[in-house]
């Protein structure tokens, strides 16, 4: 029977990138993750050691811990996690198994530094349309579900980023930015190595909508329309942000699971 504190990769799979996703924790050892520094998309890194201390920073959602291979470290972690009352479960067969199953895995060599409560924190432009929501949304579901966004006067961008110590994203010049025809979307995904089909798929849609090439696919226009639309419900971008989170949760699934699905 399989253990009940263990979750496989293939269950794991069907879940990253949702919005109930659980939590991942990488606890591999530094030379085990210089050998390999990609990360499980929303993993954050933690020192097994120093479990007891950072434990209650998850009490109240799902957790899953990986160490490389799934044994003795990531165990003793999530078990001292329960203890403290955590739902932990770990990864079966760990980092090793994950990547062996050909899954998604991100580079976080390319991954900013995280501020004082453990974020990620970035800036852009005020008044989003499609691309600087559809960056928010891929960096909380694959990334950092808990990062931060400032949007700012577009004059400003630069200057908040360097006070603030934010990475400015979809603005001119930035390395999170437009590149010939590809989106910051499309930069964004394939520089952090998120290569599964389904997002491919979903950066061609965002493409067409953020240029204006609706040509790309049926569903760009759609986008664009919603995007618009969400644009002037809100005149708050956070809120806005908040709000339209849902629209790429429902296209991403589309892009995932029901491409070839009729309605009639």
């Amino acid at each position: 029977m399989p253990s009940t504190t263990e979750i496989t990769v293939s269950q794991l799979s069907r879940l990253v990138g949702l919005p109930n996703a659980p939590r991942v924790i990488d606890v591999r050892d530094e030379d085990e993750f210089d050998a390999d520094p990609r990360l499980i998309p929303g993993a954050r890194r933690r020192e097994p050691r120093a479990v007891a201390a950072w434990a209650a920073d998850y009490q109240g959602a799902p957790v899953i811990v990986a160490c490389r291979d799934g044994t003795h470290l990531s165990q003793g972690v999530a078990a001292v996690m329960r203890d403290q009352g955590c739902d932990a479960q770990t990864l079966e067969g760990g980092h090793a198994a994950w990547r062996a199953g050909g899954q998604v895995l991100v580079r976080a060599d390319k991954l900013p530094a995280r501020d004082a409560h453990g974020r990620t924190v970035w800036v852009t432009r005020a008044r989003p349309k499609v691309v600087r929501i559809a960056c928010p949304w891929l960096i909380r579901r694959f990334v950092d579900r808990d990062a931060a966004f400032l949007f700012v006067a577009p004059s400003e961008v630069a200057a908040v980023a360097e006070r603030f110590a934010a990475t400015p994203f979809d603005v001119a010049d930035a390395f999170w930015g437009d590149r010939g025809e590809l989106t910051t979307f499309d930069v964004m995904r394939a520089e952090l190595g998120l290569d599964s089909d389904a997002l491919i798929r979903l950066a061609l849609i965002v493409r067409g909508a953020d240029t204006g090439r609706l040509e790309l696919t049926p569903q760009s226009a759609g986008l664009l329309a919603a995007s618009l639309g969400y644009s002037r419900m809100y005149r708050d971008d956070l809120a806005q942000l908040d709000a339209a989170v849902g629209l790429y949760d429902a296209v991403y699934r589309w892009c995932r699971d029901a491409v070839n699905e009729t309605h009639a």
